[in-house]
């Protein structure tokens, strides 16, 4: 990966974040491409990363709403 830079957000600056990284998400998903090898790795390596950030985002996720899903 690389450097980890640690941010101060309020939680409307992470909602903010959150909705931008979901529209990421909807863009990268409905690019039109020939599905070539190299094209579906390079999405999926994105969306990867997306989730990711998402992640991160949203904290540690408590145990119960784990067990839910």
């Amino acid at each position: 990966m690389g450097e980890t830079v640690t941010v101060g957000l309020t939680n409307d600056q992470r909602e903010l974040l959150l909705r931008g990284l979901r529209f990421v998400r909807s863009a990268v998903l409905l690019e039109m491409e020939e599905p070539t090898t190299d094209y579906v790795s390079a999405r999926e390596s994105q969306l990867h990363e997306i989730e990711s950030l998402v992640e991160q985002l949203n904290g540690p996720e408590p145990a119960e709403t784990r067990a839910r899903r």
